[in-house]
């Protein structure tokens, strides 16, 4: 697998550093010392528990690291939504790393997510959910009743078009709405203020 990411990357913008596990016994990867790199491709071919120690030791020792996990199948959604949790940006089994890795790579690189967009849509829900209530955000009392239709369908994370298709506005002017919001919210790209509104656990009226 390891020699399959190098061909896969030969043609990649960044500079590729492979580590080969000496071992997949959790306590070992919680103490091994991984190189630092701006993007990390884990191959999560090991149990559910020597991942999660891998994934967590990477993250404690280079919080800034951007994470994606490749494995043999789709995760089952527990397992996707405690990766997200964790700060796993993408995921990707073995068949889609193949033609979607070098697509990955720089979108994930500068904070952005590489994850089916219905697994986004779920795991928002799932957050939710688990308050049992819905979403508010702090500036909320800011957003004019459009922004906040804006906001509500880039939460199921739909693209600009599919936006301005439920509206029946403009592509342009969802545009102009989501500059808006992020401006409010004070993050710079879409995915930032996804995770901001879900991370602040708090109802929305």
């Amino acid at each position: 697998m390891l020699s399959e990411f190098e061909r896969i990357l030969s043609g990649a913008q960044f500079k590729v550093v492979s580590k080969l596990l000496e071992s997949t016994l959790a306590p070992d990867l919680r103490q091994m010392e991984p190189p630092k790199a701006q993007v990390y491709v884990v191959d999560a071919h090991a149990a559910r528990q020597a991942t999660s120690a891998l994934l967590t030791n990477i993250l404690e020792r280079y919080p800034a690291g951007k994470l994606i996990v490749v494995g043999a199948e789709k995760h089952e959604d527990h397992d996707v939504f405690s990766l997200l949790r964790s700060g796993v940006k993408g995921l990707l089994t073995y068949a889609e790393a193949r033609e979607q890795l070098l697509q990955a790579l720089p979108l994930v690189a500068i904070g952005g997510f590489w994850v089916p967009r219905q697994v986004l849509s779920d795991f928002v829900d799932s957050i939710l959910a688990s308050q049992g209530r819905r979403l508010k955000t702090d500036s909320v009392a800011n957003l004019s009743r459009r922004e906040q239709e804006v906001l509500d369908l880039l939460l199921e994370n739909l693209a600009n078009k599919e936006i301005a298709g439920r509206l029946n506005i403009a592509e342009r002017t969802v545009k102009f709405h989501v500059s808006n919001l992020l401006s409010k919210f004070g993050v710079r790209r879409r995915a930032d203020l996804i995770l901001l509104c879900f991370q602040r656990n708090v109802n929305r009226a």
